[in-house]
């Protein structure tokens, strides 16, 4: 199995805690997996689980680099569903992110679904500013995984980690089977996956 890749297990849901506050960063993947990491019960579990997705929150941009939350903002977990007693606590709670309040609610838990296409909004991998060794790295881990979509490298995006900046890009993969399809939602691709990277949605586009 490939560094950074997941082996499925069949059992990942989705959890979607609703969330109230006003505005969060753009790049807020870093912000929000640590101000999740100093929760005094989930926080610990989190920092150590290995099979734990953390989406990027949906809200409208506003500029100077702030999205504006709205009704259908959520905070989603992609994780085991064993693990859902692990992250209840966070019902409740308020998170400082980057000096944005985020109150999280209660959340629902829904099943993956199987797609013929699916996007991630940013991958990262050791050499993302190398193009051509990002994509041999993406198909490597997609053998791996023994995928055999289509993959598309889309739009270079630009991510702060602490104190580095990292190279990501979208990514589109297509002709997947259901099987494949599932095993991707589970498994994702590439690193920083607690950071919103690497993990795969239904495509709408």
């Amino acid at each position: 199995m490939p560094q950074g890749v997941l082996q499925p297990n069949r059992h990942i849901i989705e959890a979607a805690f609703a969330i109230r506050g006003d505005s969060i960063p753009v790049d807020h993947g870093y912000a929000l997996y640590a101000a999740l990491s100093r929760q005094p019960i989930a926080g610990p579990w989190l920092h150590e689980a290995g099979d734990v997705a953390i989406h990027s929150i949906r809200g409208l941009f506003v500029g100077n680099s702030l999205l504006k939350l709205g009704d259908k903002s959520r905070l989603r977990l992609r994780l085991p569903a064993a693990a859902l007693p692990q992250i209840l606590p966070l019902a409740g709670k308020v998170l400082d992110i980057d000096g944005h309040q985020l109150r999280i609610g209660i959340p629902q838990t829904t099943l993956l679904h199987p797609a013929a296409a699916l996007y991630a909004h940013a991958v990262t991998t050791r050499n993302g500013q190398d193009e051509d060794r990002f994509d041999a790295e993406i198909r490597h881990q997609l053998d791996g995984l023994r995928i055999r979509g289509k993959a598309t490298r889309g739009k270079r995006r630009v991510l702060r980690i602490r104190d580095k900046i990292v190279v990501a890009h979208s990514m589109l993969v297509t002709e997947l089977t259901a099987q494949e399809s599932i095993d991707l939602q589970e498994a994702g691709l590439g690193g920083r996956r607690k950071m919103g990277c690497g993990v795969f949605n239904p495509w709408r586009g």
